[in-house]
């Protein structure tokens, strides 16, 4: 989690998290500006006028996981700040195993090898 969502504040984890020369796609937030000369190939999809710039280049996949985290997140009405990256991480790994079939079927085998 981060304090804020100011550019002085995501600029510097950008650079810690992101190779340089990347090519980072972003929404029209004024914060990722900067980009552009911080050392990344920088494409901003400004939803009020498009999704995509272009084959492969849109923010669709993690548009559709915060709609997926926030509509799981919702039931616990309010989430204590300390726990977050938890449910967070709850939500990651739902969202990058699938189903309730797939997960379950995922959930046993985990659980296979940790009994053998």
């Amino acid at each position: 989690m981060i304090l804020d969502a100011r550019r002085t504040t995501l600029i510097p984890i950008i650079k810690a998290k992101v190779e340089p020369d990347s090519i980072v796609f972003s929404d029209a937030f004024p914060a990722y500006d900067v980009l552009d000369v911080a050392g990344f190939r920088h494409h901003r999809i400004n939803h009020q006028k498009s999704f995509v710039v272009g084959p492969g280049s849109h923010i669709n996949g993690i548009e559709n996981f915060w709609s997926q985290a926030k509509r799981h997140l919702r039931r616990y009405n309010g989430i204590p700040r300390h726990h977050f990256h938890l449910f967070l991480k709850e939500c990651e790994w739902r969202f990058n195993y699938g189903s309730p079939v797939q997960l379950l079927k995922t959930l046993k085998s985990w659980i296979k090898l940790s009994i053998s």
